[in-house]
């Protein structure tokens, strides 16, 4: 009988700062109380789950019978990035922080870029997307030259008017940064960010594309579609991991098509693994510090959740995660947060229990390997045998 593994990941709910999140300047960061305290914060499905029984999480109502098994996960690896994050859950620890930019790229990178474009670049330093087209935007269409500019992440990104340079234009210069980009200065991602509009009113479009480094050793994916099961990407999962062991994937603009995508997939039969990334949690709501937003996509996510529950199969398993925080009432930066992540697991089967403060984002690839049977040497101390009597 096949097995099927819905992994959905949460983007950026953390749930308090983690041990070292002053090294991080993090200090205080909570994400899950932030938008705890909004009125459009509803959320009974997870609660139902075990979400208000996770350690430390004593701001909300706890459950006496929580449905399903729950833990926090503390990060190993030395960022909190997407990138990093979800390289962790998969079974990657990253022992060494991926390069970040501060003053901006240095010049030989710049020069190399510029050449091989044949074009200028404009800003090249930190900056917020929606506020560095507002800056740069009349410039870049007056004189051509793309907008460059970086973050607290491991970004090289890309802005660029679709009028003047055509969507498949720039995700051919972000292919040129990307081979530029690599080794001592191999970011994370380099993202193509095209907008629309007129000076002063200019908007980014839905258009985004990542172009990630591989990772750098094997992942979850690797093993599940090496062992000719399934591995299908929601969302940005694709690009994460730059494609590789991916069997199916398809991108998504945003929660809703995520969460309707992950609910297409639950009606076709596949044998494997089905790994969702919810963007606009990190996207929309946290990096532009919106509680009320986020609380409501929240509430939003947890009214889809019932649906979903309510048509899994006997032998499906649901997994519900994040790769970090992004606390949207911390004011001192707009960047991610240092924070525990939840782990949430559901089946028809499962034993209810918690599961306590575990190290690793990356038991939940050993545990999904584990419950698909798939021999693996990836990093992570499996739950399966915790929750499966």
């Amino acid at each position: 009988m096949s097995k099927r593994v819905f992994l959905i990941v949460l983007d950026s709910l953390g749930i308090g700062e983690a041990p070292d999140a002053e090294l991080f300047g993090d200090k205080g960061a909570n994400t899950l109380k932030a938008i705890s305290k909004s009125e459009k914060f509803n959320i009974p499905n997870l609660r139902n789950l075990g979400l208000c029984n996770i350690d430390s999480v004593d701001y909300l109502d706890d459950i006496t019978l929580p449905q399903g098994a729950y833990a926090r996960l503390c990060e190993l690896s030395k960022g909190k990035d997407t990138t990093i994050g979800h390289w962790e859950i998969s079974g990657i620890v990253s022992d060494k922080a991926l390069p970040t930019y501060p003053n901006g790229f240095p010049a030989e990178i710049i020069s190399e870029f510029e050449q091989k474009c044949g074009r200028k670049v404009l800003c090249n330093k930190p900056y917020s997307g929606t506020q560095v087209i507002k800056d740069y935007g009349e410039e870049h269409i007056t004189s051509g030259a793309l907008i460059v500019y970086t973050s607290a992440d491991s970004v090289f990104q890309i802005a660029a008017h679709e009028d003047i340079v055509s969507v498949d234009k720039l995700y051919e210069y972000c292919k040129i940064a990307r081979k530029i980009l690599q080794g001592e200065h191999g970011v994370g991602r380099v993202i193509a960010r095209p907008f629309i509009g007129e000076n002063g009113n200019f908007t980014r479009t839905s258009n985004r594309h990542d172009f990630s480094l591989a990772p750098p050793a094997k992942t979850m994916l690797d093993v599940i579609s090496n062992s000719d099961l399934d591995c299908i990407a929601v969302g940005k999962i694709y690009d994460i991991f730059a494609g590789r062991g991916i069997t199916e994937h398809c991108y998504t603009k945003n929660n809703y098509e995520g969460m309707q995508k992950a609910s297409e997939y639950q009606c076709k039969n596949f044998n494997g693994l089905c790994f969702i990334n919810l963007v606009d949690f990190d996207m929309t709501y946290g990096h532009r510090r919106d509680v009320e937003g986020y609380a409501n996509a929240l509430s939003e996510f947890d009214s889809w959740l019932s649906d979903f529950i309510s048509k899994m199969l006997p032998d499906d398993l649901l997994i519900i995660t994040a790769d970090h925080g992004c606390d949207p009432s911390f004011t001192k930066t707009t960047d991610h947060t240092r924070e525990y992540v939840p782990l949430i697991a559901y089946s028809r089967g499962i034993t209810p229990a918690n599961l306590g403060t575990r190290e690793g984002l990356c038991d939940i690839g050993k545990s999904v390997c584990d419950y698909l049977n798939v021999d693996n040497n990836i990093a992570g101390n499996s739950f399966i045998e915790e929750i499966y009597e």
